[in-house]
């Protein structure tokens, strides 16, 4: 980005380094082995949740909010999915995938796919356990895994950590993350045309990011989420749409694509570096990254809507894992493998655009400019709306709310001008930190998930719409919400 000493090239370099070497140990000894044993301990408890009851996930999405304390209507379970998926659809699909292939091979995304699969159920239990012990707030409810960690495992200490994680991982790191991609990816269209002695644009945009991005932070989580909701299904249609022209274009391709998907992802046939292990440590650390199961960062999305069994949220959310990994990122997949790329080589969201203009022409550089731009601001909202509600667990005080929220927005102008290699791998190991920390509270919590899975699943054998009260668990503690109606509502037969 900017320009820099040799001596400062020398530190950054030593220090990113470091940092992969850390990440590199961590991820494959630590974070991928519990998350793949939780996932298929959940699967199996759950009944394969995550795939049983996908039609169910769809019917739970089109529920209607409540009116909230200030009197206004609540998030919606839509509203509450489309923020998790402003976060989650954004530089992970498109900058991340492509790293992911770069470094990993083409095995790398088959690994991307059993993941998405196996942790779905994960992403289940967090937001299930979210929405159960959420918190009311004057716009509605808030909560997450911070607070699931101090009602439900009656742990304030692990809740206060997490909440500190988190609000460094997404306000601060993943924010970096987004708007370097940003000026990366108009600075590469910026170059495409001919223009030179560009460099002052570089802080120019990170100025303009900041502006538009405070003009929605500071307006409060109802107008993150109706940002949210108009952008996430246009974006993401769009991007599918580019890579279904592709697909259809290079149709003979495709067998052998897939080919080398599988043959890559068990070691068949060596590709990058490392064969099979880079694939599978690629493909699961991207993927996470991206459709962010297990991670802990859709709970806080998932426990603001307002919904009449927690189940019905842990099912929408289970299935944002889906349109992330099995639309999106396979989008992106598709896009550079069909374009002959060149392995070994981190050039994030650079890949990408180079693959669709090889597919497309110079014009589809330029969408794609577009497209990223859309999916990294609204991830940069998403993962504000993160901090703000740990944030809120860790303080009332609104002076302290105000002060991160300048914070963000320094932060993100640093990451539009900082060292794209650098800030990447900070998010590797604060996003592997949170995980850990989240997977250590959702193991033991995960008996009460299945408990209302099972209320739910009764329920809707009777024909009803489930609804739940806390006495129907009446061994259940620490839950401040779901209190029993002084007089039953009327009960309507599900649909």
């Amino acid at each position: 980005m900017l320009r820099t000493t040799p001596a400062e090239r020398f530190y950054v370099e030593a220090l990113n380094d470091a940092i992969v070497a850390l990440n590199d140990t961590f991820w494959l000894y630590l974070i991928i082995p519990v998350l793949a044993v939780l996932s298929l301990y959940f699967t199996f408890r759950s009944g394969a949740v995550q795939i049983r009851m996908i039609p169910e996930m769809v019917r739970a999405m089109v529920g209607k909010a409540e009116t909230a304390e200030d009197g206004k209507k609540a998030i919606s379970s839509f509203q509450a999915f489309a923020i998790s998926a402003a976060a989650r659809i954004g530089t992970g699909n498109i900058a991340g995938v492509a790293t992911a292939i770069a470094l990993g091979g083409p095995g790398a995304v088959f690994w991307m796919w059993i993941m998405g699969l196996v942790v779905g159920a994960a992403s289940f239990v967090e937001s299930t356990l979210a929405q159960l012990y959420k918190v009311r707030d004057k716009s509605g409810f808030r909560g997450g895994p911070a607070y699931y960690m101090l009602h439900g495992l009656r742990a304030k200490w692990m809740g206060v950590l997490f909440a500190v994680v988190i609000t460094v991982t997404f306000g601060f790191v993943f924010n970096a993350v987004q708007s370097n991609t940003i000026v990366g990816a108009i600075m590469t269209s910026v170059e495409a045309t001919g223009a030179t002695g560009m460099s002052w644009l570089e802080p120019v945009l990170g100025l303009a990011l900041v502006a538009v991005t405070a003009a929605v932070i500071f307006g409060g989580v109802r107008r993150i989420a109706h940002v949210a909701q108009l952008l996430v299904p246009f974006m993401a249609g769009l991007y599918m749409i580019l890579g279904l022209v592709i697909v259809v274009l290079n149709i003979d391709a495709l067998p052998s694509v897939f080919g080398q998907i599988f043959a890559n992802a068990f070691g068949f046939e060596e590709m990058a570096a490392g064969g099979v292990g880079a694939a599978i440590v690629q493909g699961v650390r991207r993927g996470m990254f991206s459709n962010e199961a297990g991670l802990g960062s859709a709970p806080n999305a998932g426990a603001t809507a307002s919904v009449s069994h927690p189940v019905k949220q842990g099912l929408v959310q289970t299935l944002g894992v889906y349109v992330d990994t099995l639309l999106v990122c396979s989008t992106t997949a598709f896009i550079v493998l069909l374009s002959n790329p060149t392995y070994g080589e981190n050039r994030g969201p650079t890949m990408t655009q180079e693959a669709l203009q090889f597919n497309l022409g110079n014009w589809s550089l330029h969408l794609l400019t577009l497209i990223i731009l859309l999916v990294a601001f609204t991830s940069v909202l998403g993962n504000y709306f993160y901090g703000e509600s740990n944030v809120g667990f860790l303080t009332q005080n609104r002076a302290v709310l105000t002060g991160y929220r300048w914070v963000v927005l320094v932060v993100t102008f640093l990451g539009a001008i900082g060292s794209s290699d650098l800030v990447w791998n900070l998010a590797d190991t604060t996003m592997g930190l949170m995980a850990l920390v989240n997977l250590a509270a959702i193991a033991p919590l995960s008996a009460i998930a299945f408990k209302l899975l099972k209320d739910y699943n009764e329920q809707r054998k009777q024909g009803l719409d489930p609804v739940f009260t806390r006495d129907r668990l009446p061994e259940l503690t620490g839950v401040e919400c779901w209190e029993p109606k002084a007089t039953e509502p009327e009960r309507t037969s599900a649909s």
